[in-house]
């Protein structure tokens, strides 16, 4: 017994030791220029550019907590390890970024460090943040130099033991962080290299639409080959695969719209995804969607993501009395729905998906596309929690899934209650 602790023990001596050094090796590797000279006035065009780069980023959705200050910060971010809390991007010299030079923000976005050098949770993902200009981030913190100050201290992360040491964030980052930066491709047209800059970097689309390992990281910032959501439990899914979001075969308006307005002939969005939509992508410019729409449409395919063994499910069996009593009414009896009211279920890729997370919540939590200024006033589907048992919830949802000409898997109890009462 003595001996298994002393082997124990030392195996932990050895993983603290690599720990020093990989966190010595990372303070030595930071060559970022420091600069205390305070930085010129913007100018007018530089403030704007950077007024736009925030809502591309939708860096208010993260730093600005429910009814606080804009980009004051005290907003908790969850993660599978704790809570980190977005901090203060005022420039309120106390609490928020008021001291930082423009070569400090530009080392926070680039290599994911504070002023003081300390090392930067990736729940602020600059993994993607990386691979902005330096003229964008000193747009951005021309920008945010220019908004109202707010004194608020910033509250301390909630992480549990280990992931809340420094140490351990060092291990972590020479594992799955190089700094690094967007390159032009020159095979590809200016475009679609834009879009790639926008979906890749400030638009940290992969940060939802890929999936991640124990330790929270993603293959990287071109994997978007879709993904479970931490926390939130919502599927980002593949914008890869023709049998979830690829949107290879889409009309090219059809994107712009989806993103513009948060709903297109295709499709809308809801969850997470109508969150960036609302607080982000509804105010880009048209050439700048056009450009992601053309990047996304020419993301190599990858296989369809396999769904489970397909059985028919009864026409006349308790999923079908649910639906013809609860959804037939707007979904019609043969799941057609209303176009451009509402969604038809048959022949619907986001009803038939392997990962059923996004159903649940829709039917449970209600399907709200975002208001936005294309589409103020759009659509919704009231929620079913008080209304359907899981059992219920399974059978309605089995049933959707197998009739129409539907091929997708029978939902299971234990999966509606995986994802009941999640966010």
């Amino acid at each position: 017994m003595r001996r298994r602790l002393t082997t124990v023990a030392a195996v932990l001596l050895l993983v603290a030791a690599l720990a020093i050094v990989c966190l010595l090796f990372m303070n030595l590797r930071d060559e970022s220029p420091r600069s205390t000279t305070p930085a010129p006035l913007p100018d007018a065009e530089q403030v704007s550019r950077g007024a736009y780069l925030a809502l591309a980023g939708n860096c208010m959705g993260c730093h600005t907590a429910p009814g606080g200050a804009p980009y004051a910060g005290g907003r908790g971010v969850p993660t599978p390890f704790g809570t980190v809390m977005a901090p203060n991007l005022t420039p309120d010299e106390k609490t928020g970024i008021g001291a930082w030079s423009a070569d400090d923000f530009w080392r926070a976005l680039h290599n994911g460090r504070s002023r003081n050098g300390r090392l930067l949770y990736p729940a602020f993902p600059y993994p993607n943040y990386t691979r902005i200009t330096r003229a964008d981030a000193d747009a951005l913190h021309a920008w945010l130099r220019l908004v109202p100050a707010v004194e608020q201290a910033n509250p301390p992360h909630a992480l549990k033991f280990p992931f809340n040491q420094q140490a351990a964030l060092a291990v972590w980052r020479a594992l799955y962080f190089r700094p690094g930066q967007h390159r032009p491709d020159p095979q590809r047209p200016p475009e679609v290299d834009r879009g790639a800059y926008l979906v890749e970097g400030l638009g940290h689309c992969n940060a939802c639409h890929s999936s991640r390992n124990a330790l929270g990281a993603t293959t990287g910032p071109l994997d978007l080959a879709g993904g479970l959501i931490p926390v939130q439990n919502w599927y980002a899914p593949s914008l890869t695969a023709a049998n979830e979001a690829s949107m290879a075969a889409w009309e090219m308006q059809d994107v712009v719209d989806l993103l513009k307005t948060g709903v297109s002939a295709r499709g809308s969005v809801a969850g997470p995804m109508g969150e960036v939509v609302r607080g982000s992508t509804q105010h880009l410019s048209e050439p700048d969607l056009r450009a992601m729409a053309m990047y996304l449409k020419a993301l190599p395919q990858s296989a369809p993501v396999v769904a489970g063994e397909v059985a028919p499910y009864a026409a006349t069996g308790p999923g079908a009395k649910l639906y013809e009593r609860h959804c037939a009414t707007c979904h019609g009896d043969a799941g057609e729905g209303v176009p451009g009211v509402y969604p038809a279920l048959a022949g619907n890729r986001a009803v038939t998906m392997p990962q059923v997370a996004n159903l649940v919540h829709v039917v449970l939590e209600g399907g709200f596309a975002p208001a936005t200024e294309g589409n103020p006033r759009p659509y919704g589907m009231p929620p079913f929690a008080t209304v359907l048992s899981t059992e219920e919830t399974a059978q309605l949802l089995s049933f959707v899934r197998a009739s129409w000409g539907n091929r997708g898997a029978a939902v299971s109890a234990l999966e509606v209650e995986r994802f009941r009462g999640t966010k």
